[in-house]
């Protein structure tokens, strides 16, 4: 391996513990896993600029009205769309410059609003307590302080709101070793349906997955934050 690093020096950025220990290693980056969470993350050192980020995200090519990518995000609305009354109020968070999921939600009378740090930076839609339900589809793997924004979301939500989020899940070290997922230089955090438990015992929420890549919460009593 081109490098090493001290696990002992770097806290996880969800849960603040510091015993971490090496997940796995590849020629670019180190991978930690936390003992406390059980997230997967990549430390600070290894993150990307800005610039750099937003360079690799402007290689994407989702369209809104792509009918591939409209069935990709299908499988995050699917189990939204029952709870949910027409007319809800929508957040789609980190919507990306061709908000698909966004349009199919509007298409089916709810009221959207999408927030995107890159491309659509309108904090004004970011005020707590307005939601019925907050969805964040391929976003929370390319969190720098995934414990601030995840409090965000949740705090963004109307009592008994829901959050959707969607990410592809980790298993084991001998298949993390082979996943694409980990290959994008600005996946950063690698979620387990175990570091998601943890999330909703920690903050008290009802969570159901969804499909392989889809967990659903609930926001149910008065939030309790990590700090």
């Amino acid at each position: 391996m081109i490098h090493s690093y001290d696990s002992q020096t770097c806290p996880c950025p969800l849960c603040g513990e510091g015993q971490a220990s090496l997940f796995y290693e590849d020629k670019r980056r180190p991978y930690l896993r936390c003992a406390h969470c059980a997230l997967v993350f990549v430390p600070p050192d290894f993150y990307l600029s800005a610039q750099a980020e937003k360079a690799e995200y402007d290689l994407h090519d989702n369209q809104v009205d792509d009918s591939g990518y409209r069935r990709f995000l299908q499988r995050a609305w699917q189990p939204l769309q029952p709870l949910l009354d027409q007319g809800s109020q929508i957040l789609d968070f980190g919507c990306g410059p061709g908000p698909a999921l966004a349009a199919m939600m509007q298409e089916a009378g709810m009221q959207v609003s999408v927030y995107d740090h890159f491309y659509f930076p309108d904090s004004d839609v970011l005020k707590a307590g307005k939601y019925h339900a907050v969805t964040a589809t391929e976003v929370i793997e390319h969190l720098h302080a995934p414990a601030d924004v995840f409090s965000q979301w949740l705090n963004l939500l109307l009592p008994k709101g829901y959050l959707v989020v969607m990410t592809k899940l980790v298993k084991d070290a001998e298949a993390f070793a082979g996943w694409h997922y980990k290959n994008d230089p600005t996946h950063v955090c690698f979620f387990s349906e175990q570091t998601f438990a943890w999330l909703a015992s920690q903050y008290g929420l009802k969570m159901t997955m969804c499909a392989a890549d889809v967990v659903l919460f609930q926001r149910l009593d008065k939030l309790i934050s990590l700090d």
